[in-house]
């Protein structure tokens, strides 16, 4: 079954923060919605994304303070984007291709959500045998 980008979110509200929220602050955004990474926008405007890869990496591992580290430092920039009508299999493809679990997904330059790799979960399990309660190769 080929899905669209759009069918595939499980949820559409994206959770926004800015530049210049403490890493802490966007963890407990984070944390508070159940969610793994946040959009970091600057207005209308897409500027980066800050997951909790992030925070392990950029933040813990080096022993920042998170409480006055302000996203702007720790933000992935390097953005990859799709659009909600790209397919959703490229879009899981593209995230094992460059190590993404979070992509933002874009239309008419504007954030219409963010797709991850547990939005794949459960229909993609559906196509296999794991889905009927089998277990067995």
């Amino acid at each position: 079954m080929k899905r669209r980008i759009r069918d595939a979110l499980r949820r559409r509200e994206v959770v926004r923060v800015s530049r210049d929220v403490s890493v802490r602050e966007a963890c407990k955004a984070m944390n508070a919605q159940g969610v793994g990474a946040v959009v970091v926008m600057e207005g209308d405007t897409l500027e980066g994304i800050f997951t909790e890869r992030d925070v392990l990496t950029r933040v813990v591992a080096v022993d920042r303070d998170p409480d006055i580290t302000s996203l702007d430092d720790v933000m992935t920039t390097s953005l990859v984007t799709m659009g909600p009508d790209d397919w959703a299999l490229d879009a899981l493809r593209l995230m094992s291709e460059i190590g993404f679990r979070h992509i933002p997904i874009v239309e008419h330059g504007r954030v219409f959500g963010m797709i991850s790799l547990r939005d794949f979960v459960g229909a993609e399990l559906q196509q296999t045998d794991l889905a009927g309660g089998s277990a067995e190769p």
